[in-house]
């Protein structure tokens, strides 16, 4: 035993008895019994609001069935809607980690926020799992021992998808995206896997983010006459690409791939128009496992609506912080046996059974999926245990 834990055993029966008349419990006696500090740094408000309560609710269906505590202890939540504003990312988490002293903080669905978030973590030392956002930095050049991401990098879907479509005989390829950092991002991961299957980009195409206006570049599609068309693109720009595409009369011609993004959560919107279209995905609605069935069975009991990918990774979250609590008794100040625990951790997910990367990035399979009446239907798995480069890193 060290003479400083010795020390505190001897000093502890004084000082609670101290305690009753109004003096303070040093901060290692004091931290046992106190509740472990969430803070949610998640968009609550604007566009990303519906990902950002799926997270949160996954998150907690996780902590519930573990009787609603950490490692034992019982817990005090701090929210912060972040607007999905980058230039208040560094402020809210500032917040967090100063004002309501989190013991961790998850966070966060846009990139550009989470780079906020990051240089927090990294600047204070703070415990940082981020449940979607897939900015490479983060497990890349700018990873850290105390951040880990529990979603993707936003090449990894991608990444699964060159050798699919070259082994389809689809060899000349378009790509189109919004130009920013996702569809950056994502563009890398396809032409790494597209060129290495020995397929061509014969064309990129992008405009700005988040303009939609599609009707040029889709005349430019027509007349190029690629083999396929690859994309990314989310959300309502989603959609609306979906059926321009459609009303341009492509589909059927040309077929239309993409990042599991581009059919996710917009099926309903997209309507028939998204029919046949194929994507590749860390997860789907329909994965036909007893695990997956569980956990949407849960999910729907619990909050009356049925989970998507945002509602598994606040999940899987909630799964690996549950894993690291319970290896150090809800210490979550014993770092070093803290980041061991979620970096071996074997996460029993939804999605399928997935580990943690050197680089604190899920090493996971890759679905092949097809839209069949607004469902994506797993086809296939397209990358078995994919993991992302994690080029740079240098944990410190």
């Amino acid at each position: 035993m060290s003479s400083s834990r010795r020390l505190v055993l001897s000093r502890s029966a004084t000082l609670i008895a101290a305690a009753s008349t109004g003096l303070l419990l040093p901060e290692i006696v004091r931290a046992q019994g106190a509740k472990v500090r969430i803070g949610l740094m998640l968009p609550y408000t604007g566009t990303f609001a519906q990902l950002g309560v799926a997270i949160e609710n996954g998150l907690r269906l996780a902590i519930d069935e573990q009787g609603g505590k950490l490692g034992g202890r019982e817990i005090e939540w701090f929210k912060v809607d972040d607007e999905s504003d980058p230039s208040k990312g560094v402020e809210n988490a500032t917040k967090l980690v100063q004002r309501d002293k989190v013991d961790v903080i998850i966070g966060t669905v846009h990139s550009g926020v989470q780079m906020g978030i990051h240089k927090v973590a990294r600047d204070t030392g703070v415990l940082t799992l981020i449940p979607n956002a897939g900015v490479h930095a983060a497990t890349r050049a700018l990873c850290a021992p105390n951040v880990f991401r529990t979603s993707f990098t936003n090449s990894q879907p991608t990444l699964a998808l060159g050798k699919v479509l070259v082994d389809k005989g689809l060899k000349k390829a378009v790509w189109i995206t919004w130009k920013y950092a996702a569809g950056d991002e994502a563009f890398e991961g396809f032409k790494e896997s597209y060129t290495k299957a020995g397929g061509t980009i014969v064309k990129e195409l992008g405009l700005p983010f988040p303009n939609v206006e599609f009707q040029a570049l889709l005349t430019e599609i027509a007349a190029i006459k690629p083999d396929v068309v690859v994309c990314f693109f989310a959300g309502g720009g989603a959609a609306k690409f979906i059926k321009d595409y459609a009303a341009a009369g492509l589909k059927g011609k040309i077929p239309l791939y993409g990042s599991g993004f581009l059919t996710e959560g917009v099926l309903d919107a997209a309507g028939p128009a998204a029919d046949g279209i194929v994507t590749t995905m860390h997860y789907s609605d329909s994965l036909d496992t007893a695990r997956n069935k569980k956990f949407r069975l849960d999910y729907a009991k619990t909050y009356k609506s049925q989970p998507d990918v945002y509602a598994v990774q606040g999940y899987d979250t909630g799964l690996l912080l549950i894993q690291g609590a319970n290896a150090v008794k809800g210490d979550l100040n014993a770092k070093p046996a803290l980041y061991k625990a979620m970096e071996g951790a074997v996460i029993d997910s939804p999605r399928g059974k997935w580990t943690m990367s050197k680089a604190h990035n899920p090493v996971q399979d890759i679905y092949l999926r097809v839209v069949e009446n607004k469902e994506n239907k797993v086809i296939g798995v397209a990358a078995k245990a994919l993991s992302d480069s994690g080029a740079g890193c240098k944990m410190g």
